[in-house]
């Protein structure tokens, strides 16, 4: 399987020193769960888009600092780029800043969040159940840091996973588009380091909250199972629509 990494961001400096930059953290992710996995990345951020939807099996896109509603013409390009892999039934995954671009691009609403930050691990519920879910829990805990949230979905998407802090954490759009609003590439000594750059202007309160959040254990490992399995269910479903269409 071949994966379009979209990157929408860098690490800080002393983050990539020691975990590395967003493709070696997806890298080791995806791997964990498919071991002939390979990634090609695109700097989106930096005005580098793909020219062929088929460039890559499957497609992921990248957390970033920049909010989607922000002025930025990569942002503006990579919408339209999103609309064409829906088109196109091209299989896409996004992370944070990525599952909030997938609801803008869609017809969804995306705004800053009057409950502050999310910080540290977030706990949730899964309330839907599919098939590439295995195996199955109803629990899923993931690293979060997040100021905007998804606020209206638009009609095509569906709500996998909720919280009271993030009511639209995991989001499926018609088995072709998924959106995730944790960081299952971070892990929770990386999400320790970057509160501690962000300390100074994060409320010292929800700061203390997320830290001590540390101590819970993470789902990124099956998250990243999921993952896998839903690029290859949403392959097999768009090629058997393909094989109906051209029937």
């Amino acid at each position: 399987m071949k994966i379009g990494l979209l990157q929408c961001d860098d690490l800080a400096p002393s983050l990539r020193q020691t975990y590395g930059n967003y493709p070696e953290l997806y890298e080791r992710l995806l791997r964990s769960a498919e071991p002939n996995a390979t990634i090609e990345v695109w700097r989106v951020h930096e005005g580098e888009l793909p020219e062929d939807l088929l460039a890559a099996d499957v497609w992921l896109i990248s957390g970033s600092k920049a909010s989607v509603y922000e002025a930025h013409p990569w942002i503006a390009e990579l919408v339209d780029f999103v609309c064409l892999l829906w088109d196109s039934r091209r299989p896409l995954i996004g992370i944070c800043f990525g599952h909030q671009l997938i609801c803008k691009a869609l017809g969804g609403v995306v705004e800053r969040s009057h409950k502050g930050w999310g910080l540290g691990v977030s706990f949730n519920q899964v309330v839907k159940q599919r098939r590439w879910m295995s195996p199955w829990q109803e629990r899923l805990g993931l690293v979060v840091s997040h100021q905007d949230q998804v606020i209206e979905l638009p009609p095509v998407g569906e709500v996998i996973a909720e919280s009271a802090f993030c009511p639209n954490y995991v989001v499926e759009y018609r088995e072709r588009f998924l959106g995730i609003q944790g960081h299952p590439e971070f892990s929770r000594a990386l999400s320790r380091d970057l509160m501690k750059l962000r300390d100074s202007v994060l409320c010292p309160i929800r700061l203390r909250e997320g830290v001590a959040s540390l101590e819970a254990q993470t789902d990124d490992a099956l998250m990243a199972r999921w993952m896998v399995d839903f690029y290859y269910h949403a392959l097999a479903e768009a090629q058997s629509y393909a094989l109906v269409r051209s029937a």
